[in-house]
């Protein structure tokens, strides 16, 4: 259900459920991403990844049919419900989160719920003009169990975040793109030649500088100033003792691009 695609530096992940509009948290989904994610994490060649949707959709959530049976993750007592949530749709973000290179979501369609939440997991977003977002969640009685209420008002704000929640409405690409939770809006047809721009642009830069920067800004949403502060002295020290530093600094003292070594 993940199709895993590595061009040079670039992963592209693509959820191929089209089907049921990619719905994410089936039996063995969690144990999916996280062994896609620990396979990018392992490769230092890898600087970039692109996640994107089969079909129509990017992902429209969680399995409602499946809801509404009470089967599968949402079947026994709330103890069965809540390790299944654990266990499953818990071990997607976390692996999502735990990805060690910038993502960009390249959003094809509908984000709702899980869907929004997971393309929130990525560091940009780009939206087709077809993507919609919602965090429609209460609209089924429910609340976000996969740590969108942690996610979202990080990217859009306080306001806009419950806004989004609190009445389940949905917002098109172009809303999504005031809002601050998109940062591109392009024509369907040029959606992943615009994500792959984006991630060659990404590529361009040393692995490693990467890979810390990423770190960095991880750290910086929970930290104090001073903590970020003491983190970027350590960090930048082994900056500059590193190949890639060396070779970069030449490269732009000769005036053509960087060649660096992944390691």
């Amino acid at each position: 259900m993940l199709e895993f695609d590595q061009q040079g530096h670039i992963v592209t992940l693509t959820i191929n459920r089209p089907d049921m509009r990619n719905a994410l948290g089936e039996p063995g989904d969690g144990g999916v991403f996280s062994d896609a994610v620990a396979r990018i994490n392992g490769d230092r060649n890898v600087r970039c990844v692109i996640l994107t949707g089969a079909g129509s959709a990017f992902s429209a959530g969680g399995n409602i049919k499946a809801m509404q049976k009470r089967d599968g993750p949402f079947a026994g007592s709330p103890a069965h419900i809540a390790d299944g949530y654990r266990r499953g749709i818990h071990q997607i973000v976390k692996s999502l989160w735990e990805l060690e290179v910038p993502a960009i979501a390249a959003v094809n369609g509908p984000a709702i719920g899980l869907g929004n939440d997971v393309a929130c997991l990525c560091d940009m977003r780009i939206a087709s003009e077809k993507a919609i977002f919602g965090a429609t969640f209460l609209k089924i009685g429910l609340i976000p169990g996969d740590g969108g209420a942690w996610l979202l008002p990080r990217i859009i704000g306080g306001a806009r975040a419950s806004e989004l929640l609190f009445t389940g409405k949905t917002i098109s690409a172009d809303e999504a793109l005031g809002w601050g939770l998109v940062s591109q809006v392009v024509a369907d047809d040029k959606l992943l030649e615009s994500a792959h721009d984006m991630a060659h642009e990404i590529a361009a830069q040393s692995a490693e500088a990467l890979r810390a920067a990423k770190r960095l800004l991880r750290h910086g949403q929970n930290s104090d100033f001073a903590s970020v502060m003491e983190m970027s002295a350590n960090a930048q020290a082994l900056m500059h003792i590193s190949d890639d530093h060396s070779e970069a600094v030449a490269a732009m003292l000769e005036k053509r691009p960087a060649e660096y070594k992944d390691r």
